[in-house]
């Protein structure tokens, strides 16, 4: 993170730069409940601080970091759609910028993640419970395990009406008709 500092700046970029350096590192310390390493964070936060977008050179340099890890962190990103490639004049090499709009990060990365542990759970659940009921049609279940049967299969029941809820949830968000219930401040994206 050293690179961030200009050691030659004025004390007015001084100011700016450990202004810029203290949200970096805020970012990347938190950035973890997105899922992503503090290193991918500095990466990100390094990003959103740039008027241009960066090649993967230009990242290392500016984190001390190597190439590979700057592959992978932004391969990391683009997949959670929170840094674009950017096409650049006059160069072939790949450019990135981070997506500015905040509110479709945010949408963007949970519904990847919900959808995806939704969608596993729903299958978890439907083969449980497809087996639970193929059970209870036997003629020779005790009474005693009929019951238990008949427990879990309305537990798994009451969960799947918890995902199609999560899943309605998620579609608000990607419509964005969540904001019409939660409204972004005047001004934002």
């Amino acid at each position: 993170m050293d690179k961030l500092v200009q050691h030659d700046a004025t004390p007015y970029e001084q100011i700016i730069y450990k202004a810029r350096h203290r949200v970096i590192d805020s970012l990347a310390r938190n950035i973890d409940l997105y899922g992503i390493t503090m290193s991918i964070g500095h990466l990100y936060g390094t990003l959103l601080f740039q008027d241009k977008p960066m090649t993967l050179d230009e990242m290392g340099e500016a984190l001390g970091m190597s190439k590979t890890s700057m592959s992978t962190g932004v391969r990391t990103l683009l997949d959670l759609n929170m840094v674009n490639k950017v096409w650049m004049k006059g160069t072939r090499k790949d450019h990135y910028e981070i997506e500015q709009d905040w509110y479709q990060n945010f949408i963007d990365y949970f519904s990847i993640k919900w959808r995806k542990g939704i969608d596993d759970n729903i299958q978890s659940l439907r083969k449980s419970l497809q087996e639970l009921k193929t059970l209870l049609s036997k003629d020779d279940l005790p009474t005693p395990l009929q019951e238990m049967v008949q427990a879990d299969i309305e537990k798994i029941k009451n969960s799947l009406e918890y995902y199609d809820w999560l899943n309605r949830l998620i579609d608000t968000f990607e419509s964005h008709e969540i904001f019409k219930y939660v409204p972004k401040k005047e001004g934002a994206e």
